[in-house]
């Protein structure tokens, strides 16, 4: 009797931008292994092989015969749970992409596979051909000696920045087989160790082992590096083994003789996997005592989310709000549950690690991009090994940007978003253009747990939901110690240059405030939202301005590097000894950027240490870390940054703080401009004052009077929330509609401008006077492709979702013309 085995079949997603599953049969000696959550490789089109995860098992298919068969299973145990494809599933509906694209964004690097080109000799190959070109020849060659070949190894061998039409007319010859090969990415970090072998672990083995050494004078070497051994292995707490590197890293040890005692089998070399994430340390202290606002304001939190799923906690800056996350994430702990804080910048993660690894060692991990692939891939694995009940390599705690939020959690309990009115939680490119705070709020919801938003300056759609008890909100109107607010003073820089009172770009008030400040050996904090040297720079002869090539966009000048450079595409060309235009020598930088301030601060205050945080000087990991080290150990005088020195920055010295053009802030055109002003100036006017002395804050504008600046003076959130919020109403911003935008881009600007005004048509058909535009962006041309875009105000009352689905049938109809097949149409619900 033949047992009869049951067909299955699966869906798996594909890390591509369209579709959204695949079904695949399974092969019989591969059911066993199939399970939602693991990987395995499928063939997909002509070709191509991917590496695509299974999200469901089916038993039944309509029409199994047109089914391509899955080639493996990679995956002992499933990578992905089923928490994480819920939240995959509700980001493709939620901000139109497909699940692929969410899982493309959500796997580490190093876990998604890599699909490589191999070229081999092909059986049918004619060697002795003469009609071999010298290429061929080569090729040849070295394939019949080497097996296969990548891509880049023939290109590097024949000396050819591209060989595909050499590969090609060798395809047609015959010649050769091209396949594609799935490589993992991931490779574990292994540390070499040194034991003792078992032939010389007594005594008396040992002491005849010395006595050879000794009686050949030849082995002096290999006796001193057995003694160093030795002495390691002894100083060890484990006694077993030692790190070679150790061993060699002892100024008298010679390489040679090491490998000699490993060649002759005293001492056994093998290799152990290891983390590249360091260990915290086992001592850990309790979270300090709370103060007794504090402490009511805890009891608030944890009533209100008897009540709430999610609280809004609005401190006002060095409220203490870090001191009550903390016992949150002590109580969620207690009770077995993950937690998981947010923050919208990676520079923030270097000071708030160290306060949490304080209080809870091992358990804290960090996740952000600054990470390698491989380091997010150990990561990864500590949360999907979580278990509170086993001891082990396991993080109970993360900490980290928006990409935290894909990690396989299990057990949440807890979230925080800290700075949740940050625009920085928003991902603007690629797919799924997602906001990171409101991901929380349902990957929260998915796990029934809780979530705190954070903030001194709310964004107002959080504060307006807090105030309509959609979410709990809890206050904390005072700074922690009794700490006075900070004096904030604006200098209007339009009177001061009418007075000829300006220094460069400086006021008289904020020299004397900076003068004052390095006298009493405090700190200051500079801040100019734009890098760079200056914005542009112009002939003064003909007014020529250098553009870039490839945008519609002037060129900043970086004077460190003496380059022009493109900050959307990052093309770079020499700054120009004339003007290109009509040969003039004079060519003049307008504007300030922080490289400029940085430069021009300097003149004034000679003997200050001064450094610059901003995404120029910040680029590594490292150089975050060592900023913000230096200048809290005070090796840096005055720190000029854009607004990286804004966000929730902890520095007990900062006693003044410069705002060097509040103008710039407030003249965006944008609805937010408003909003984001007030958080930027009172976000920065914050790090002033932290401790035990007033801070002072200068405001540098030629607008005094506005009323933005007004309210920031008076540390008046509640008066800027009712006014921002009645100019919202009256134009039917957010939170009185929610916006979806729709970007169009084509490499031909008469087609996009076509393309455009019939795609507008078509969503006017069932969208109405909802539909604005097309527009042209401030930035209409990037990377050389020319952008279009729509905004599509959606009232309150209104189905969001059946929006999407208007807009989805529009898109099909709008494809559905060949005309328009090369057009990107790029949906972004809820833009920042």
């Amino acid at each position: 009797m033949v047992l009869k085995i049951n067909k299955i079949y699966i869906e798996v997603l594909l890390p591509i931008p369209f579709g959204s599953l695949f079904t695949y049969k399974v092969p019989d000696e591969l059911i066993s292994e199939v399970l939602p959550g693991k990987r395995v490789i499928v063939p997909f089109g002509r070709q191509k092989v991917y590496s695509a995860l299974i999200k469901n098992i089916l038993h039944e298919h309509a029409n199994p015969d047109s089914l391509k068969e899955i080639q493996s299973v990679l995956d002992d145990a499933p990578l992905v749970n089923d928490f994480q494809l819920k939240l995959w599933e509700w980001m493709s509906e939620y901000y139109m992409c497909s699940q692929g694209e969410v899982m493309n964004s959500a796997l580490p690097s190093a876990l998604k596979l890599a699909s490589e080109t191999k070229v081999m000799l092909s059986a049918d190959a004619d060697l002795e051909s003469e009609d071999l070109t010298s290429n061929e020849e080569i090729l040849v060659s070295a394939l019949s000696k080497n097996h296969e070949m990548t891509i880049e190894e023939i290109a590097g061998l024949l000396k050819k920045t591209s060989v595909h039409q050499i590969l090609k007319k060798a395809v047609e010859k015959k010649l050769i087989v091209i396949s594609e090969e799935i490589n993992a990415r991931y490779k574990p970090k292994l540390e070499a160790r040194l034991r003792l072998a078992e032939n010389y672990k007594s005594d008396v083995e040992m002491e005849n082992l010395f006595q050879q050494l000794e009686e050949d004078s030849r082995k002096k070497k290999q006796q001193e590096v057995l003694m160093i051994f030795l002495k390691f292995l002894f100083d060890e707490q484990n006694r077993e083994s030692v790190k070679k590197s150790l061993i060699l890293s002892y100024p008298e040890i010679s390489k040679s003789s090491l490998q000699t005692l490993i060649s002759n089998g005293i001492l056994v070399e093998y290799h152990v996997q290891i983390d590249r994430i360091p260990d915290a340390s086992d001592d850990v202290i309790p979270p300090a005592s709370l103060s007794t606002i504090q402490q009511t304001a805890l009891q608030e939190i944890q009533t209100s989310f008897e009540k709430h799923d999610v609280t809004l906690l609005h401190g006002v800056t060095s409220s203490g709000k870090t001191e009550l996350y903390i016992h949150l994430i002590e109580e969620a702990v207690k009770q077995g549950k993950q937690v998981l804080y947010l923050l919208p910048e990676i520079a923030l993660t270097t000071q708030i690690i160290t306060r949490l690894q304080k209080h809870f060692g091992k358990s804290v991990g960090v996740y952000h991009s600054r990470y390698t692939g491989n380091e997010r891939v150990e990561v990864w694995n500590h949360v999907l090994n979580f278990n509170p009940k086993v001891k082990g390599k396991h993080s109970q705690i993360i900490l980290g940007a928006r990409s935290a939020l894909f990690l396989p959690y299990s057990n949440l309990g807890l979230i925080i978003v800290d700075e949740e009115h940050d625009s920085s939680y928003k991902q603007n490119d690629p797919a799924p253009r997602y906001n990171g705070r409101d991901t929380a709020m349902v990957l929260a919801k998915i796990h029934g747990a809780k979530t705190l938003l954070g903030s001194a300056t709310p964004a107002l759609e959080s504060y307006y939901n807090a105030e309509h008890d959609r979410y709990g909100k809890v206050e904390l109107n005072e700074r922690h110690g009794g700490v006075e607010m900070p004096e904030i003073v604006v200098a209007d820089m339009a009177e001061a240059r009418k007075k000829k009172l300006m220094k460069s770009i400086f006021t008289p008030v904020l020299l004397e405030s900076i003068r004052l400040a390095l006298q009493n050996k405090e700190q200051v904090i500079l801040f100019q939202n734009r890098r760079g040297f200056s914005p542009f720079i112009e002939c003064r002869q003909c007014n020529w301005i250098p553009h870039c090539k490839n945008c519609s966009v002037t060129l900043t000048y970086h004077k460190n590097s003496k380059a022009l450079k493109c900050h959307y595409c990052g093309y770079l060309e020499n700054l120009p000894a004339f003007c290109p235009n009509c040969s003039d020598y004079h060519l003049q930088e307008k504007g300030f950027g922080t490289e400029k301030i940085e430069e021009e601060i300097a003149i004034f205050f000679p003997e200050a240490r001064i450094a610059r945080m901003d995404l120029d000087a910040t680029r590594t990991r490292s150089s975050f870390m060592k900023i913000i080290t230096e200048f809290e150990d005070r090796q840096i005088d005055i720190l000029v940054g854009t607004q990286m020195v804004t966000k929730g920055l902890d520095f007990d010295n900062v006693s003044t703080v410069g705002i060097i053009n509040a103008d710039q802030l407030l003249n965006f055109p944008d609805f937010r401009a408003f909003e984001r002003s007030f958080q930027l100036m009172l976000q920065v006017s914050g790090r002033s004052g932290r401790k035990l002395k007033r801070g002072r804050v200068i405001i540098q504008t030629t607008q005094p009077d506005h009323w933005v600046i007004t309210e920031v003076v008076r540390n008046n959130y509640k008066g800027f929330y009712v006014r921002d919020l009645h100019e919202r109403n009256r134009f039917g911003y957010p939170p009185h509609s929610r916006l979806i935008e729709i970007n169009m881009r084509h490499k031909e600007l008469e087609l996009i401008q076509d393309a455009s005004n019939y795609f507008g048509v078509l969503l006017r058909e069932s969208l109405g006077p909802r539909v604005i535009g097309p527009n042209l962006p401030m930035v209409s041309r990037i990377r050389n492709q020319y952008y279009r875009s729509f905004i599509i105000k959606v009232e309150r009352g209104v189905s969001v979702v059946e929006v999407k689905k208007m807009i989805k049938v529009a898109m099909t109809r709008f494809f559905s013309d060949k005309l328009y097949h090369g057009v990107q149409i790029i949906p972004d619900v809820d833009p920042q």
